[in-house]
Parts: structure tokens; C-alpha cells; sequence
């Protein structure tokens, strides 16, 4: 391979060619962007950025001495891949032509309907999202979130950090049941209500009120939120439209096999878009966490230089961790199909413990909350035993 291309510069692509170069790549690197910035970490984004705490250089990604030998074509929206030829389409009409192909363009913030050019509200993605985000937050007053789930908790938990009054709407009937399951969940959701964050479950959002700025939330039973500031947290979608008509296997995301191959010879997918296949689980699962973005693009660039002559390994289970009300939240596993979840140390109503979801007996999942060193053991015995 004499030119590579990785579409997508945020974590997952920057991995990728760490990957290409520390794997002994010396060819052509060409790194596609369609935001303007240089690589930059996300978490902090809800957390630390958000509470003014660190500032845009602290995010960077690349290490002051790390030097790729790439070129960077930033702000440049990727918009078609041909089949034949691997040639990329940008949307300022440049194209890249490649042997090689590592699609890492992430996902997107789902919006809703029908509020587009409302001022004050806002997704959180991005971070040109963050800044206008904590412009409109140092206003101070009421903020309204919707969508309960960890971005949109963290964001709760920081406004309110910042003095806001904050209220929190969850069409689901208890929040984070999808990735905690319904019992873990209520608990750790309780912690909005333990530093008098409204939380409303159960309930879905029928409109915004405002003509030219959000002065409200409406929801489906007829109640109204008034809001000065609105973020809407309801999960984000992968950024593969423009895969369309390429011939790659779309579902989800970017279809992957275990060592993320896609159906088109020389291309891999990794991070946020990517939909690997699991062996453990038997079938494909699309990981929006950080650690994925960072560890399995090693695996992806491995099957392309070497053609998929390399033998996949068994993928670690996915990990991630939130910081809400000063309290770590830490997870490993799959919580869907668990039978049963057991607190195996501290207690949930001190919001400190550790526990177990098991399927037929046999560990699937473990979550940690404010108990770092046990969890950490634990995740440790966990990779082993799932491997």
C-alpha cells in the first residue's frame, strides 16, 4: 500500500494511524476531517470544558513530540467512496485516492425536530457544541435536559455544579435501564435527586416553546418545563450516508467482521460508526466508548496491511466510566440478557459498591461506583474470565 486514507479525525482515526506507523506503515497517510480541529477528547466535553475547569488545549489528543508524517485535510466533509477505484469524495470537490481505507467518521447527535434556528438549544458533540453550550450555561437560569442517559446526566450534573436549576426528562420509565438495566439504573439516575435535580421519567417531549429563543419544554402529558437553556441528549446515529452506494455493507453503522474487515476489500471501519462482529456474544454490536476508539483500530490496521492474514483476537468488553455529582460510575460488559445483578460489596444506598449481572450463572457484567480499586480488580478478572 502506497497511500492510505483515514476518514475521520477524532480518537478512533488517530489511533488508526498511530496503528499504520507504529506497525512499521511508511507510505502516504492522509487524514480527512470534516471538523477544523486536530484530534481532541471528548469526555471532558460535558465534564471539565464544560465547567470551565480546563480550557481547549487541554483536550488535545496528539503528544507534543509525536509527529505522523501526514497530511491533514481538515474541515473537508467526506461525501463518496468508489468501489473500484477507493477514491474519496470530498464535499469541496477535492478527491483522495487510496489503497487503503480506514473509515473512523464517528456519529452524530440526533436532534429534534423542527428546532432548528432556536436559540438555546443545544447537542453536545462537538467542540464548537461545548462552546456555545458554556457560553449559554454562564448565562445561568433553568436548563432543561432532554434524554437521561450518561451524556446528558454529566451535563446535569455540571450545570448544576454551576448553580443552575436544572430538570432532567426521560421518555423511558426509569433512565439509563438501557445500558444498567432497570434495577442499576434507578440507582444510579437516584443521584439527580439526591442534589435536587428534577428528574422526569416516563414522559416524552411533544414540542419546544419560544418564538426566536427556547423559553419552554413541552411534554406529551401536557406539562411545560420552563427552560432558558435546552439540551437534547437522545443518542446519536453513526456518520456513514455518505457510504451510501459503495458497495460496503451498511447496518447500524459499517457491518465489520471481528477484526473490522468490512464487505469491500482494503476498507476497515473503527470507532463510533464501526458495527463489529462479537464472537463472545454471536453477533454484531455497534461500542460508542472511548476505549473501543482507542484500542480496536491496533486489530482493524492489522487486517488491512496484512490483507486479513492475521488472526483476530477475542475483543476486550467494552468499558466506560462517567462522572456525575463528584461520584465515579465505572462499567465493563454487555448489561442486556443479564438474569440477575447482585451488589457484591458496599451499598447502594451509600452510592458506593460494586456489582455483578450474571446470565445463567456466569459473569456478563460488572458496575463500579465509587469504588475504583475494586472495580479495577474486578474488570481485570472479568477480561480474563470473558475471554
Amino acid at each position: 500500500m502506497r497511500t492510505v486514507a483515514v476518514v475521520g479525525a477524532s480518537l478512533a482515526g488517530l489511533s488508526a494511524a498511530r496503528s499504520l506507523r507504529q506497525r512499521g506503515y511508511d507510505g502516504r497517510l492522509v487524514m480527512i476531517g470534516d471538523e477544523p480541529h486536530r484530534p481532541y477528547d471528548r469526555p471532558p466535553l460535558s465534564k471539565e470544558f464544560l465547567a470551565g475547569t480546563v480550557g481547549e488545549a487541554d483536550l488535545a489528543l496528539e503528544r507534543d513530540d509525536e509527529e505522523l508524517h501526514a497530511e491533514w485535510l481538515l474541515g473537508a466533509r467526506a461525501t463518496g467512496l468508489d468501489r473500484t477505484t477507493r477514491t474519496i469524495g470530498l464535499a469541496d470537490g477535492r478527491e483522495v485516492r487510496a489503497d487503503g481505507v480506514v473509515v473512523a467518521t464517528g456519529a452524530s447527535a440526533r436532534t429534534l425536530p423542527g428546532t432548528d434556528g432556536l436559540a438555546g438549544v443545544h447537542a453536545l458533540r462537538t467542540l464548537d457544541d461545548a462552546r456555545a453550550l458554556r457560553a449559554d450555561l454562564a448565562r445561568g437560569g433553568r436548563l432543561v435536559v432532554i434524554g437521561g442517559g450518561f451524556v446528558g446526566a454529566e451535563v446535569a450534573s455540571t450545570a448544576y455544579a454551576l448553580g443552575l436549576d436544572v430538570t432532567v426528562v426521560e421518555a423511558a420509565p426509569t433512565a439509563l435501564a438501557g445500558p444498567l438495566g432497570p434495577a442499576m439504573g434507578a440507582v444510579v439516575s437516584a443521584l439527580h435527586a439526591d442534589h435536587g435535580v428534577r428528574l422526569l421519567c416516563g414522559v416524552g417531549v411533544k414540542g419546544l416553546g419560544g418564538e426566536h429563543r427556547v423559553e419552554s419544554v413541552l411534554l406529551e402529558d401536557g406539562r411545560s418545563v420552563p427552560a432558558d437553556t435546552v439540551v437534547v441528549g437522545v443518542g446519536a446515529r453513526p456518520c456513514v450516508d455518505w457510504l451510501e452506494g459503495s458497495g460496503i455493507t451498511l447496518d447500524n453503522g459499517v457491518k465489520c467482521g471481528a477484526d473490522g474487515r468490512t464487505s469491500l476489500a482494503g476498507v476497515v471501519a473503527v470507532g463510533d460508526c464501526a458495527n463489529w462482529y462479537d464472537p463472545g456474544a454471536g453477533g454484531h454490536r455497534r461500542v460508542e466508548h472511548w476505549t473501543g476508539a482507542l484500542e480496536r483500530p491496533a486489530a482493524a490496521v492489522a487486517a488491512l496491511l496484512t490483507h486479513g492474514a492475521t488472526e483476530p483476537g477475542v475483543p476486550r468488553p467494552p468499558y466506560f466510566w462517567s462522572d456525575q455529582y463528584g461520584v465515579k460510575i465505572q462499567f465493563v460488559g454487555h448489561a442486556a440478557g443479564a438474569d440477575s445483578v447482585t451488589v457484591e460489596e458496599g451499598s447502594t444506598d451509600d452510592r458506593s459498591f460494586l456489582a455483578v449481572y450474571r446470565r445463567a450463572g456466569r459473569p456478563v457484567a460488572v458496575l463500579g461506583m465509587n469504588q475504583p480499586r475494586l472495580f479495577t480488580r474486578a474488570r481485570k478478572q472479568f477480561g480474563t474470565a470473558a475471554s
